[in-house]
């Protein structure tokens, strides 16, 4: 028990400085390359906060409890929604430019409810990964345009020495290894305490895992309301979760030998819900370029009483 409480304060110690490092190495890329804080986000952030996902998911897989590796994609988008971006939005006022939110904005809900369709037959395979991998290569394609757009309104970038350059590349680097190592010292600790108490293998990869392994979106969003640059943070939220469903997935699908079985519960449930709360998040805000306190009041309310739902059900 003393180990499990020693490694606990230490993950969280390497999350919260690594969070730190994290977000000013983001923030400095903004300022020096003139690309939108929302497209860094949404790219190399996305990118560095995934990285726990993909490791669960594909060892899951890899091990056979595709349950847990579907489980943990979903519930980690259904966490980064009603959850992360949620209290983002009522903690900071968050404005979006229309023609950087709502091209991502559509991928996102496009790729929950893509899913949700090639996952009716029960199993998603290889073959309609392919749907899924091709959302996520219009993804890329619609980051590298807004980059593109990006340099045409740069009219001059701020000079930037080589000791600059390496203290942020090792910020960079040093966050996003202590955001990974400290969540996964907190997902293993409290998945193993889930499995004693008796919960079941999907059940924890909805919940217990999938907000662990949020936990870097979970930092950034923290750190980002503490330093004012929401932007980052929507970006980051946005851009991970079309990376946990157009990418992880058909990894998955592929590691466990041609197809992921769907469970009945996600389908009826899991995906539902995470379609609903993705719906009062993104349309909103991409019709009047703004979030509100409503919206994230709505998505926490209904993200308890999934919890709540997923809980009695156990």
């Amino acid at each position: 028990m003393a180990w499990l409480v020693i490694g606990f304060i230490i993950g969280v110690i390497l999350i919260v400085k690594g969070g730190d490092f994290f977000l000013d190495a983001a923030v400095w890329m903004a300022e020096v390359s003139g690309i939108p804080k929302f497209v860094i986000g949404a790219t190399v952030v996305s990118v560095a906060t995934t990285l726990p996902e993909i490791f669960v998911s594909s060892i899951a897989a890899a091990q056979g409890k595709v349950d847990m590796a579907i489980g943990n994609a979903v519930g980690s988008v259904t966490v980064n929604t009603g959850l992360i971006m949620a209290i983002g939005i009522l903690f900071m006022p968050i404005i979006v430019k229309r023609k950087d939110f709502m091209p991502k904005g559509i991928l996102f809900l496009l790729v929950i409810t893509s899913l949700l369709g090639l996952s009716l037959s029960g199993k998603l395979t290889v073959v309609k990964s392919l749907v899924l991998l091709a959302i996520f290569a219009c993804f890329i394609y619609e980051n590298l345009l807004s980059s593109k757009r990006a340099e045409l309104h740069v009219l001059e970038r701020r000079t930037v020495t080589r000791k600059e350059v390496v203290i942020n590349v090792l910020k960079f680097i040093f966050g996003t290894a202590g955001i990974v190592v400290g969540s996964n010292l907190l997902v293993d600790n409290g998945s193993e305490l889930a499995a004693h108490i008796g919960i079941p293998e999907n059940v924890i990869g909805l919940t217990a895992i999938a907000i662990g392994t949020s936990l870097p979106e979970l930092v950034t969003a923290m750190t980002a309301i503490i330093k004012k640059e929401s932007s980052i943070s929507v970006g980051n939220i946005i851009g991970a979760n079309i990376i946990d469903m157009s990418l992880i997935l058909p990894v998955c699908a592929v590691i466990s030998k041609g197809s992921i079985p769907v469970a009945r519960q996600a389908l009826r449930v899991d995906l539902p819900v995470c379609l609903l709360i993705a719906c009062i998040a993104i349309i909103p805000a991409i019709i009047k370029e703004k979030f509100y306190k409503w919206q994230g009041i709505l998505c926490i309310c209904i993200y308890i009483g999934y919890l709540s739902y997923m809980f009695i059900g156990a």
